[in-house]
């Protein structure tokens, strides 16, 4: 009688483990940065249209990061390159408290493409996970590593609570905060035990398919579609969200507050995304996702009460985390371990482009569409209508091709 050995997914889990804890401290830095950089920014630009400029600075940074990254990580190993990212992010933190320091808005936005680089690697956090992980342990994992993202949630907003007026420059504090969480996460990474890529010599034959070739599947055009659009969507409407509850007359704590939700809402569901994608199918996921998504905005447009922000942002993480993590999915089903290096940095410079776009709209959406701030919410979440249409559009393409296609 033939017995069926469950994989051995011992390192793995151990693996995830580290990452999650990566994902909880260092990530910690994110929330902390998305929650005082507009604000911040809006304090030193010249032009409030511009307000947040600076986290589309970040944005562009990670997304020029996103290749090379992969490449860095493909060639010296995935600890390397998060300990890179990590060096990047406090290197970050340093410039920007410079910049708060001279009241340099330009120096600021320099700082911002740093943080992008920490970004970039924080975005490989998820692809890690699954570099030793069998394909039934895979979603899960990514789930998991997601899911570390609750404690950020809770770590980043107190932190800002802390230090926001902590010095007499406002947020000068919360800068040294990022400081101090790349020194102390970075240490992480020595328990971390994936092994080197195997390497190709030059003169050997290309394996798997070629970056062409990839972006030639339709899983993987579908994946990405749906990652961008959710993770930019998530992103235009977050960005401003500080600036619309500062601008109704609410205080900072109260942006906090709703960011601290929004990122738990997030990272929440990761605990049974993985379950919910293996059990109902990985474009049932996403699609609901998108819907979600969708209610997030219906619910923005329809008051400026603390309760309609709290709950569009809370719907918008749960939109998120389904759609990201379901085209996050998608894509690592559809590539080889070979093909790893040349796809996902490639889908990360496409989603972050997507993402530094929808920041840098964000700001001109909310502060120069309209006459108040109530017209500029209200903008943010109307563009929110075509690209979920396109996604939508997107996987309903992918539903209908012929299963031998």
């Amino acid at each position: 009688m033939n017995t069926i050995t469950a994989p051995d997914d011992r390192r793995a889990k151990r693996n995830v483990m580290v990452l999650v804890a990566a994902q909880a401290i260092l990530g910690a830095q994110m929330p902390m940065i998305f929650t005082t950089a507009g604000l911040a920014g809006q304090s030193l630009a010249p032009n409030p249209c511009w307000a947040t400029l600076p986290i589309s600075a970040a944005v562009l940074g990670s997304m020029l990061s996103a290749t090379p990254m992969s490449a860095f990580m493909q060639r010296r190993g995935r600890r390397a390159g998060f300990i890179l990212g990590s060096a990047a992010g406090c290197f970050g933190a340093i410039i920007a408290a410079f910049g708060l320091l001279n009241h340099s808005f330009w120096m600021f936005v320099i700082a911002a493409l740093f943080t992008g680089v920490y970004m970039s690697a924080q975005g490989f956090y998820r692809f890690a996970a699954t570099d030793t992980a069998s394909d039934g342990f895979k979603p899960k994992a990514i789930s998991y590593v997601m899911a570390g993202g609750l404690l950020s949630a809770i770590i980043g907003p107190q932190l800002v609570k802390v230090t926001s007026d902590a010095m007499v420059i406002p947020f000068l504090g919360t800068y040294f905060g990022v400081i101090a969480v790349n020194l102390v996460g970075v240490w992480l990474f020595a328990f971390l035990d994936i092994p080197m890529p195997a390497q190709v010599s030059r003169d050997a034959p290309i394996e798997g398919r070629s970056r062409a070739e990839l972006l030639r599947e339709p899983v993987i055009i579908v994946a990405i579609i749906c990652a961008t659009v959710s993770y930019a969507l998530m992103n235009l409407v977050m960005t401003s969200t500080p600036l619309a509850v500062v601008g109704c007359g609410y205080q900072t704590s109260n942006a906090a507050d709703i960011v601290s939700a929004h990122v738990l809402a997030m990272y929440a569901p990761s605990f049974f995304t993985g379950h919910l994608i293996a059990r109902f199918g990985v474009e049932k996921i996403v699609a609901l996702g998108l819907v979600i998504l969708a209610g997030a905005g219906a619910v923005a447009m329809s008051g400026l009460d603390l309760q309609h922000f709290f709950l569009a942002l809370i719907l918008l993480g749960v939109g998120w985390n389904f759609g990201f993590i379901g085209g996050t999915t998608m894509l690592a089903r559809a590539h080889s371990p070979v093909e790893r290096g040349r796809i996902q940095g490639v889908n990360d410079a496409i989603v972050f482009g997507g993402v530094t776009v929808a920041s840098l709209s964000s700001g001109q959406l909310m502060n120069c569409s309209g006459s108040d701030v109530q017209t500029g919410w209200q903008m943010v979440n109307l563009a929110m209508l075509p690209f979920l249409v396109l996604a939508g559009g997107a996987l309903i393409w992918l539903a209908m091709r012929p299963k031998t296609a």
